[in-house]
């Protein structure tokens, strides 16, 4: 069984390979094309299937990346993104099993890294949903709605690439392709169920972070309502003494009290008697 690991998508190797094993020249392109979603097809003597390795940016974001494999009867074609650390990861440990084991058998592997490495990321996804739900119900700031924003956005990148690879195992499980021995199926099956299970845990943890946004989107409007109703008792307060200050301000003859010597302390109480008055209206009836 031959192994050839090409860790750039543009090494001319690749071209040598394609003409040796009849590489359909789709898949080739696809192997130079960035971005490609996880996927598998199968040719006359070959089964071509792009896995999605994942890595945790500097900033926090997901970055996935592209492993291309050729699976034939006996040869395994593994081609790298340049920048794909992750894969690496998984088939590095796996370059030493080359004679002891089929290229079936080392695809299986692969996969099966590729799915587990998933792992990490959605524990670390799990706990900042947690760290998330805290900090809106303890400090709901605009700085948190960006990390939920940033989290919800990883999330849904997240659960694109996992629904797409859980197709790509179940169309495994189901081939009866000769390329695939028959006792590979428990454990293809078993890939499977890990994809599902990462699925459901993302969908889970979209829920949280959705359910977080919802409290940090509550507490806000619950908070500019408490601004409002203050704002509301403090100008209801003042508008008796606003009313008597506008009356008495009038320059018209005649006014009550205008020649009265207190009568700007007599205006001065009626004030603060009427805004007492309000004051005890709005606690009968339970507006403060």
């Amino acid at each position: 069984m031959e192994w050839y690991d090409l860790r750039d998508p543009n090494d001319p190797q690749l071209d040598e390979l394609a003409q040796r094993y009849h590489l359909h020249p789709l898949h080739i392109e696809d192997c130079r094309h960035k971005g490609q979603r996880a996927k598998v097809e199968e040719n006359d003597g070959y089964i071509f299937v792009v896995l999605k390795p994942v890595d945790v940016a500097a900033d926090g974001e997901l970055e996935f990346s592209d492993l291309d494999v050729f699976l034939g009867r006996d040869f395994l074609i593994s081609v790298h993104e340049a920048d794909s650390a992750s894969g690496r990861r998984v088939v590095e440990p796996l370059r030493a099993t080359t004679g002891t084991q089929r290229a079936d058998q080392i695809f299986y592997r692969i996969a099966d890294g590729i799915v587990d490495s998933f792992l990490p990321m959605l524990d670390r996804m799990d706990d900042l949903a947690d760290v998330l739900e805290d900090e809106v119900l303890e400090d709901p700031s605009p700085a948190c709605l960006e990390r939920i924003s940033h989290a919800k956005r990883n999330l849904i990148e997240l659960r694109r690439v996992l629904t797409n690879t859980r197709d790509v195992a179940a169309h495994l499980q189901r081939t009866e392709s000769e390329i695939i021995g028959r006792d590979l199926w428990p454990f293809l099956r078993d890939i499977y169920d890990h994809v599902a299970r990462n699925l459901d845990t993302v969908e889970m943890q979209r829920d949280l972070i959705s359910g977080a946004m919802d409290i940090y989107l509550s507490s806000q409007a619950q908070r500019t309502n408490q601004v409002m109703k203050v704002l509301t008792v403090l100008s209801t307060i003042a508008l008796p003494s606003l009313v008597i200050s506008s009356f008495f301000g009038m320059n018209l003859h005649g006014l009550p009290w205008s020649e009265y010597p207190h009568g700007s302390w007599l205006a001065f109480a009626l004030m603060i008697g009427s805004t007492l008055l309000l004051l005890l209206v709005m606690r009968i009836f339970r507006w403060l």
